[in-house]
């Protein structure tokens, strides 16, 4: 859900990480390395943590946010709350404050999951706690993306809502010629809403970076 995704064929998914760079400042670097089906745990086994940290510099910031996928059965990717989960998240906030960087903790967006009229079930449970409760032990700067993205599909409803997602109807877009209809990846007018939530929350919380944050009012062609 933060990837930088491929817009051949007209995709218009979007991870709100590659739209991050839009909320900040040219004082601001950022180098996104999230990729799409990654859990806490297959992000280390694939050497993708290794290429982060290699690169990671004394008062860099990192964001590490993991859940949608540490929920998965597959063997190499699950993880548990309270265990392997915070486990990696540990080792993430260690080894960045090892080179000098510092580290910022989220937990998953909400999926779209309206299970009555007008009522949001959340689907990660205590995947969403692990997050929270590492920064608290740790002391590191959480940013609870669940809360607003939760608040943000809520208050939207269960047609609204529809607009941040990645519905698109067939023989629209060359990309989905068959249509696709995905509660939990977000198009490109719900990545800029909500990683202009999450900048509003990271400003809060970050009082060093709040002075380089831009929000703009954003006009998108269909």
């Amino acid at each position: 859900t933060m990837a930088n995704k491929k817009i051949d064929g007209g995709n218009p998914e979007r991870g709100w990480g590659m739209v991050l760079p839009g909320f900040f400042s040219e004082d601001i670097r950022i180098d996104n390395h999230a990729a799409n089906g990654r859990s806490s745990k297959s992000f280390i086994s694939e050497g993708r943590w290794e290429k982060v940290i290699s690169k990671v510099k004394k008062g860099d910031y990192v964001f590490i946010q993991f859940g949608h996928n540490d929920e998965k059965a597959d063997s190499t990717r699950h993880t548990d709350p309270g265990s392997t989960f915070d486990e990696n998240l540990r080792r993430y906030v260690n080894e960045t404050r090892a080179k000098g960087g510092i580290p910022v903790l989220f937990n998953s967006i909400v999926r779209r999951n309206f299970v009555q009229p007008k009522v949001l079930f959340d689907t990660h449970g205590a995947y969403l706690d692990a997050p929270r409760n590492v920064a608290k032990e740790l002391g590191v700067t959480f940013i609870d993306m669940n809360k607003i993205t939760h608040d943000l599909v809520q208050e939207l409803g269960p047609v609204e809502s529809k607009k941040l997602f990645m519905f698109v109807e067939p023989n629209q877009v060359p990309a989905f010629p068959k249509g696709r209809e995905d509660n939990t990846h977000l198009n490109v007018y719900g990545a800029r809403t909500i990683a202009g939530l999450a900048v509003d929350a990271i400003g809060k919380e970050i009082p060093e970076l709040a002075k380089y944050i831009r929000q703009f009012d954003y006009v998108v062609a269909q």
